[in-house]
């Protein structure tokens, strides 16, 4: 396979980085250009991304000069770590221009000709390029993937959609890196829990149904879904308690073993960035934990763990994901990765 050149959009800020780290060791993609603001641009990439990682900056990418985010420039593939309040203006431009732009931000999600993607669960919504090229008139197109948190909630869900999901009742405990950076004051943060994370109810709620949906998500999974989201002091790993009602009266075997079984399509395609299996289901009383698991499949695994019998609805377990992986640029890199394999670039 040939090495397909990649850019970021964003690349100075903390999802930027997180691309730029995991591109520098990917088998598949080749990073060759960095975009960021006009106030970047002209200077080295070491000299402006102060580097908040804990893995080194990739020297390939240190001595990198930045340029602006102009359309038309860069590679055909683009992956985005804008900031929502410039990405839908700068990303539908790329779009336009030719680019293929694979976005974290939350601008497009809900538009009913941008599929909403997790490979293992929708991979099937990239039907909707065709028509969202002819709608819009790009000669590119753009796919997002999930808020950090609803893609582990749909995730964990996924496999137990064979059973009719009629409610789920979700409260969140949200790592501070899903704030970026400097984050949530540690005044706030330290022996606190906050109880309120702008916005991030309403994306679970409606995101969720649009991933489980069909038709591309133009018809939403018919299931009612409540969300309470909090922020605690822990620095990756966003964790979650989750109550499940059906439609069916799956036992807590059936559904253990629907969850141990699931697989999508890129693991059945072997993608690079696809976590075998996809989601862990945990026995020990005690787990998932973020410290001893959010690091699971490279970060890209979802743990399930509690999977119990609920005496409100049938089920009840507790879910835990990797924000900034597979909530944020690893989710990303498993999307394009789906795309190249299904020959879309």
């Amino acid at each position: 396979m040939s090495v397909i050149e990649v850019g970021v959009l964003g690349a100075t800020g903390v999802v930027g980085q997180q691309f730029v780290s995991r591109l520098a060791r990917h088998p598949w993609f080749r990073l060759t250009w960095l975009a960021a603001s006009e106030r970047s641009e002209g200077k080295a990439y070491k000299s402006v991304a102060p580097w908040r990682l804990a893995t080194p900056m990739p020297e390939e990418s240190a001595s990198s000069i930045v340029e602006a985010c102009t359309p038309g420039r860069g590679p055909k593939v683009v992956f985005s770590g804008l900031d929502a309040s410039v990405a839908g203006e700068i990303e539908g431009a790329f779009a336009a221009a030719g680019h293929i732009v694979v976005s974290n931000a939350r601008n497009f999600r809900m538009d009913p000709l941008v599929p909403l993607l997790i490979p293992e669960v929708n991979a099937d919504h990239l039907s909707l390029l065709t028509e969202q090229r002819a709608a819009k008139g790009w000669s590119g197109a753009i796919v997002t993937n999930p808020n950090c948190s609803t893609v582990v909630l749909a995730m964990a869900l996924a496999p137990m959609r064979q059973f009719g999901i009629r409610s789920v009742v979700v409260s969140t405990m949200q790592a501070v890196s899903g704030a970026g950076y400097p984050g949530v004051p540690s005044l706030d943060i330290l022996g606190n829990v906050v109880p309120f994370i702008g916005g991030e109810e309403e994306k679970m709620e409606i995101e969720t149904l649009k991933i489980l949906g069909s038709d591309g998500g133009r018809t939403p999974y018919v299931a009612a879904v409540s969300a309470h989201t909090n922020r605690v002091p822990v620095i990756d790993g966003h964790t979650m308690t989750v109550s499940v009602d059906f439609a069916t009266t799956p036992s807590i075997a059936d559904l253990a073993h629907a969850v141990r079984t699931f697989a999508g399509r890129p693991q059945e395609l072997k993608l690079p960035t696809a976590p075998q299996p996809a989601l862990v289901l945990m026995d020990e009383p005690n787990r998932p934990q973020p410290r001893l698991d959010a690091d699971l499949g490279g970060g890209m695994a979802i743990s399930i763990g509690r999977l119990r019998a609920c005496p409100v609805m049938q089920a009840k377990f507790v879910a835990l994901g990797h924000n900034t992986v597979r909530g944020a640029a690893g989710a990303a890199i498993l999307n394009a990765e789906l795309m190249h394999a299904e020959g879309i670039f």
